[in-house]
């Protein structure tokens, strides 16, 4: 059944960290308009649970892998088993990573700066690149095509105090991702970032509450749309970068903020 302008239906789409948070919201959307799921992750049990959730959404397949974006081979070795249970892909989106340990560029240790660039940066930019190959080899048989989405942050925009680390990660896949709509294009391969804004997702729901509370409120407060995101929020562009509406559309990062890069929450002051 044809289910509108963002229809997807026959599409194959892979979210890495796709069984919770973001990744879950991008992978949601996608289903909802009928995209057969894939999801790398490496939690068995989250990953069931989510693929329920997808399957009743409306996706037509799920299957979950487990697959390590810091490891290049654990990446070609994780398309491959994709390729023999769908037979092709047709969006990416690189939503893997984590949050920096770090709270002071004095302090930023070459630990934690390595670290947390093997998955966020270079993951990143191996999965996208793996999956490119497989566009553009399927453009070169006659069907051109497919989407590589970056999951960005607003530390592309915003100068965030102590999370360098971080930053240089979403700062160099953003502009990595504008490499690849140049290069990519002739093959109407499309390459694009999601910025979100501030979104609650079960790592927040792990603090106290109090904290919770208290994060919640500020940015409500500094926020043109007075309240948090949730992965819902992110749904709809997920499926419109997956469907052909967004055909003509590349080399984009695109804001879901609520208007916090209009009126940056880190440098507003709260009456």
């Amino acid at each position: 059944m044809a289910k509108g302008l963002f229809d997807c239906t026959g599409k194959v789409t892979m979210v890495t960290g796709g069984n919770g948070g973001l990744g879950l919201g991008f992978a949601m959307g996608c289903a909802r308009m009928g995209s057969d799921i894939a999801i790398w992750a490496r939690d068995e049990a989250k990953s069931a649970a989510a693929r329920e959730r997808l399957l009743e959404a409306g996706a037509g397949r799920v299957i979950a892998y487990q697959v390590d974006v810091s490891d290049r081979d654990a990446i070609i070795a994780g398309y491959e088993k994709l390729m023999d249970d769908f037979g092709r892909i047709d969006c990416v989106f690189a939503n893997s990573g984590r949050s920096s340990r770090s709270r002071s560029v004095l302090t930023l240790e070459p630990e934690e700066w390595h670290d947390l660039l093997n998955v966020s940066l270079h993951g990143a930019f191996f999965t996208l690149q793996e999956a490119a190959k497989l566009m553009v080899k399927r453009a070169e048989a006659g069907e051109p095509g497919g989407s590589l989405v970056l999951c960005g942050s607003l530390s592309m925009f915003h100068g965030v105090k102590g999370i360098e680390n971080y930053a240089a990660a979403k700062g160099g896949m953003g502009a990595v991702i504008r490499g690849m709509a140049a290069e990519l294009g002739r093959y109407h391969i499309r390459a694009n970032s999601i910025a979100p804004g501030f979104i609650i997702t079960e790592m927040m729901k792990k603090a106290p509450q109090e904290q919770q509370d208290q994060i919640n409120a500020f940015f409500s407060s500094a926020t043109p749309i007075p309240r948090p995101g949730y992965p819902e929020d992110i749904e709809g562009i997920s499926a419109y970068l997956c469907s052909d509406a967004s055909s003509f559309h590349t080399g984009d990062t695109i804001v879901i903020d609520g208007g916090s890069v209009i009126y940056p929450p880190y440098a507003a002051s709260v009456e």
